[in-house]
This record gives structure tokens, C-alpha cells and sequence, in this order.
């Protein structure tokens, strides 16, 4: 996809993933597992992806686990992969249904342009159409530039994780 200008709002339609989409989510996919590597080489693997395409394919069919992608001028810039879930059992925690993001990304080349807000009110309005109590992510630390932009969508941190590496 071409660079756009940073700060510069374009025309996006956000929509449910289909099937032609998935040679673009691997791409896209390929861009967050660089910024991982990157960030964390003794966690991230180099040049592998976190789904293959039959992987993509299955998750495409399962209603609990929607993916979502922003197109402009007709090509897939973005994606959020969502999980539907709810603590069922003798949990502690009450039975609320909760939306969790597991990927979210925007082309390198489209960061910038409101993409990742359109994308992010989308799936805020699925998980209401849901009954989803909340939405929730995670984030490595080490992604700065993320959790600035999960901050300025209004997400707050739920709990943190600690590591103590040996």
C-alpha cells in the first residue's frame, strides 16, 4: 500500500474479513511480528507469522472469533482479530462477556490516518451489539507507540503482568 500522509483522515469502510482478504492480513501480520522481534528477540521469533493461512481460514468461520479490516481505496490497510469471551464454571470472576482483541494492526504505510480510531470504533460497536461488558487487549511494554494509541482511544490498564527474566 502507498504511504499516506500522516494526520490525514482518508475514506475508510471497516467490515467483517473474508477469505480474499487473508494474503493481506499475512502481511499485515508479518508487520506486527517484526515490531515484536524488534522489541523482544529473546520472546520473538523472526520471519513467521502468528496465523497461516489455513489457521486464517478456520478463524474466519468461527462466529466467537471475528476479524475485522479497514480498506481504503479498496485494499485492506488494518485489522483487529477479536475473541468473544465469558468465565463460565466456578470462576471468581462473574460471568461477563468480554471482547478480546488478540491482534490489531495498521499498515505501516497508513499509521497516521484515524485508521486504527475507525477500526477500534467498529468493533466498540459490535461488542455493544454483543452485550460485551468491555473490551480488553494486551500490549508489551516495550510498544510504546500502542499503548500510547490504546490510551487515546480511552482504554485504561486492568492489570499488569511481571516478569523476572533468569
Amino acid at each position: 500500500m502507498k504511504k499516506i500522509e500522516m494526520n490525514k483522515e482518508i475514506n475508510v469502510n471497516v467490515r467483517f474479513a473474508e477469505s480474499r482478504d487473508i494474503p493481506k492480513i499475512l502481511d499485515l501480520l508479518s508487520q506486527v511480528l517484526q515490531i515484536h522481534a524488534n522489541g523482544r528477540p529473546d520472546i520473538f521469533k523472526y520471519n513467521i507469522t502468528k496465523y497461516n493461512e489455513t489457521e486464517l481460514e478456520e478463524i474466519l468461520e468461527d462466529e466467537t472469533r471475528p476479524i475485522f479490516v479497514a480498506e481504503a481505496d479498496g485494499e485492506v490497510c488494518g485489522y483487529v482479530f477479536g475473541i468473544l469471551q465469558c468465565p463460565i464454571g466456578k470462576s471468581v470472576l462473574n460471568p461477563i462477556k468480554t471482547l478480546y482483541i488478540d491482534d490489531f494492526c495498521v499498515d505501516e504505510n497508513c499509521r497516521g490516518a484515524k485508521i486504527g480510531t475507525k477500526l477500534f470504533e467498529y468493533v466498540k460497536a459490535f461488542a455493544k451489539e454483543k452485550n460485551c461488558y468491555n473490551i480488553t487487549l494486551n500490549v508489551w511494554s516495550f510498544n510504546e507507540s500502542a499503548m500510547k494509541f490504546y490510551e487515546s482511544l480511552g482504554m485504561k490498564p486492568q492489570r499488569e503482568y511481571k516478569e523476572f527474566i533468569l
